[in-house]
């Protein structure tokens, strides 16, 4: 439906309900087609107001719940889905819903609590399924993300949610045969998916195929939306594979597309500082830091950097810095204990 008949249908809609104020359809009609016009404030405005008219309507509670889920206010969220569930506790959506807002909400046991209170309402298996595994993951336990995974490609085979899952979980433990084998199954589906040709060039890439890699890059770069992911990982794959020169072009060129996103100016500082280029490092590092001083990788590198020139004094200062602001990675007060017993030895001697 094109814009000029979504305004004068929204129009049409409005007059309907002046005129039949209790008619609850009138309002789920307009909701939709604010929907279709993304324009969300209106969509929840319009709830609201059928809410007013009929505060017992489910459907205008359950959607107004999922409207402020995508807002990322999870308490207002929350709050609409428990009182859907007031009034339909056999309602298998409102569950697993409960169960999303949990999962956001990095509360695992709850989460997982409410997506088997779906199960045993006999929703959606596979949707149930794949929330599931992805709260495993998120909470790095992938090998009961594997078991529900799996679950869904035994029922539906070419399930992209559960192949492209798969083949992460098999990226993350170097199995890159079979993370090839789930990402080339969802390739043979959608050609000209962008995703789906990264999926694939990492896994080659993995398996140190950069010919092959790259074709598939080229591809995603091709294609329709945003290049950001598809320039990172291809520039990481050149920089394995030691085309350092169109990774540093790759990376420059993510910076361009977004400049607000931290790990493209790590990565090109740390092709520079993988190539003795310290200074142009730092000057990558001192970036980001300046546009966000909260990220402790880039005070980490920074103090790497200033490490291999020898300048362990400031390297220390760099590695503090890291260390207060990720209080709890041992990597880093490892580091900052090794390098402060050299310090201090250089001193004495």
């Amino acid at each position: 439906m094109e814009t000029n008949e979504i305004d004068l249908k929204i129009q049409e809609t409005i007059l309907a309900i002046a005129k039949e104020p209790k008619n609850t359809e009138h309002y789920h009609t307009l909701a939709n087609l604010y929907g279709m016009d993304s324009k969300f404030d209106s969509m929840i405005s319009t709830y609201e107001s059928l809410l007013d008219a009929n505060s017992k309507d489910v459907l205008a509670l359950i959607n107004l719940g999922s409207l402020w889920f995508y807002e990322k206010d999870y308490r207002k969220s929350f709050s609409y889905y428990k009182k859907a569930e007031e009034l339909d506790p056999l309602n298998y959506a409102i569950f697993f819903n409960m169960g999303n807002v949990y999962a956001e909400l990095k509360n695992f046991s709850k989460s997982l609590e409410y997506y088997n209170k779906a199960l045993d309402l006999r929703s959606p298996v596979l949707d149930i399924y794949n929330a599931i595994a992805r709260l495993f993951c998120d909470f790095d336990n992938n090998v009961e993300a594997e078991v529900y995974y799996k679950r869904v490609v035994t029922i539906e085979r070419d399930n992209v949610t559960a192949n492209i899952g798969l083949g992460n979980i098999y990226l993350k433990s170097s199995e890159y045969d079979l993370a090839l084998v789930h990402f080339k199954r969802i390739s043979a589906l959608y050609p000209f998916d962008k995703a789906v040709n990264v999926y694939v060039g990492n896994a080659l890439s993995s398996m140190k195929n950069y010919g092959e890699a790259f074709e598939y890059y080229e591809k995603a770069l091709e294609l329709e939306g945003e290049n950001y992911k598809s320039y990172i990982c291809y520039a990481i794959a050149l920089a394995q594979s030691g085309n350092f020169d169109k990774a540093i072009e790759l990376y420059k060129k993510a910076i361009e597309e977004d400049p607000k996103r931290s790990n493209a100016y790590v990565l090109l500082g740390n092709v520079y500082a993988d190539l003795g280029q310290y200074d142009l490092a730092q000057e990558q590092y001192k970036k980001l830091i300046n546009m966000n001083y909260s990220d402790a990788v880039a005070h980490m590198s920074m103090g790497n950097s200033l490490y291999m020139q020898n300048n362990l004094e400031k390297a220390l200062v760099s590695y503090r810095d890291a260390m207060k602001l990720a209080p709890d990675n041992d990597e880093y007060k490892l580091v900052y204990i090794q390098i402060l017993d050299e310090y201090i030895d250089k001193k004495e001697n």
